[in-house]
C-alpha cells in the first residue's frame, strides 16, 4: 500500500499505472467523490504523426529562429591593432637567446 511521504507524495503502483499507460511526467487530476478521492489520468496530448503536419511545424520552428537571429545585433570584435600571437613574441626573448643568457 503506497503511502504520503514527507513530502505530500504518492507512489503510484506499477501494477495501475501501466494498466492505465501512465508514465513518469504524466499529469494527473485529483477529485473528491464524497469521502474518498478520484486519482484520474490527465488526457495526453495527441502528437502530430502526420509527417505533413511535423515538417509544417519544424518549418514553423525553423523561421522562428531566422526571425531571431536576424533581429539579434552582431557584435564583432573590435581591431585593437594586435593579435594573440603578438603578445607572446613582441618584446619578449625566444628560449634560444634567454638560454644564452642565463
Amino acid at each position: 500500500m503506497p503511502k504520503i511521504t514527507s513530502k505530500y507524495q504518492v507512489t503510484i503502483p506499477k501494477k495501475i499505472a501501466d494498466k492505465y499507460n501512465m508514465r513518469p511526467g504524466d499529469n494527473i487530476d485529483w477529485l473528491e467523490a464524497g469521502e474518498a478521492i478520484r486519482v484520474v489520468p490527465s488526457p495526453k496530448e495527441t502528437k502530430a504523426d502526420d509527417l505533413d503536419a511535423r515538417l509544417r511545424l519544424f518549418d514553423q520552428a525553423s523561421e522562428r529562429i531566422r526571425k531571431r537571429a536576424a533581429a539579434r545585433k552582431v557584435r564583432r570584435p573590435r581591431d585593437r591593432g594586435w593579435k594573440r600571437e603578438d603578445l607572446y613574441t613582441t618584446g619578449s626573448l625566444t628560449s634560444k637567446e634567454s638560454r644564452a643568457i642565463s
